[in-house]
């Protein structure tokens, strides 16, 4: 790394200039609080706001973090879709354990959240493929995720072998294919303020209810 790079890190500074969030605005369902902040995200134009890092444990304690998109939220749980042979599909298999994070930097704001992970139903995973481009249906036969491919060619002369086997009918869902909804355990909403002293506000799952309380920034 080069000087100039380093010393454009040191030096770099941004100071916080949004609203305050407090225990006074904040909804006390937090799953309603984060609906009003993804609408939010949305109103204001953002790119991808439903974009969301799921980071997972391998058995070795690994652990990885990749970006997916959010599809729902749905029973109070956060959904996304998959390929369940993928690197996370294997981690989550052996450890439902799993961490979101919402970043909407625009609005100077993220969301993390953690939870405990379970499968879609399949006609909840039929239904969402079924509206899926089908150029995309093609790719979830076509790509096994995070498989080691010999080159570039391989995954296109796969992508043409299942156009070829669905031509003129409905794409199934294959069945290493489907939705994953993360019950949330905590959720921590983070608002940026000015000289790095941030509103942080903390639900945590007790029971049926949930606990609400403050930490330091």
């Amino acid at each position: 790394m080069s000087n100039d790079i380093v010393n454009y890190l040191n030096k770099m500074r941004r100071d916080f200039s949004g609203k305050p969030f407090n225990e006074d605005s904040v909804h006390q369902n937090p799953i309603k609080q984060f609906n009003v902040w993804f609408k939010e995200a949305v109103d204001a134009q953002l790119l991808d706001p439903q974009a969301m890092s799921v980071t997972t444990v391998s058995t070795t304690g690994q652990p990885s973090t990749r970006i997916v998109y959010m599809r729902a939220i749905k029973d109070d749980s956060f959904v996304f879709y998959t390929n369940y042979d993928s690197n996370k599909g294997r981690d989550l298999k052996q450890n439902n354990k799993v961490s979101l994070n919402f970043f909407w930097g625009e609005l100077e704001r993220q969301v993390i959240v953690e939870g405990l992970v379970e499968k879609m139903s399949e006609e909840d995973s039929n239904a969402y493929f079924a509206k899926r481009p089908r150029e995309s249906q093609i790719g979830a036969w076509a790509s096994k995720q995070s498989g080691e491919l010999m080159s570039r060619k391989e995954l296109e002369e796969k992508v043409m072998h299942y156009t070829v086997k669905f031509k003129g009918v409905d794409v199934p869902r294959p069945s290493h294919w489907g939705g994953y909804a993360v019950k949330p355990t905590k959720i921590e909403f983070w608002q940026g303020r000015p000289n790095r002293l941030h509103d942080r506000l903390v639900f945590t799952k007790s029971g049926d209810d949930w606990k609400q309380s403050r930490l330091s920034p």
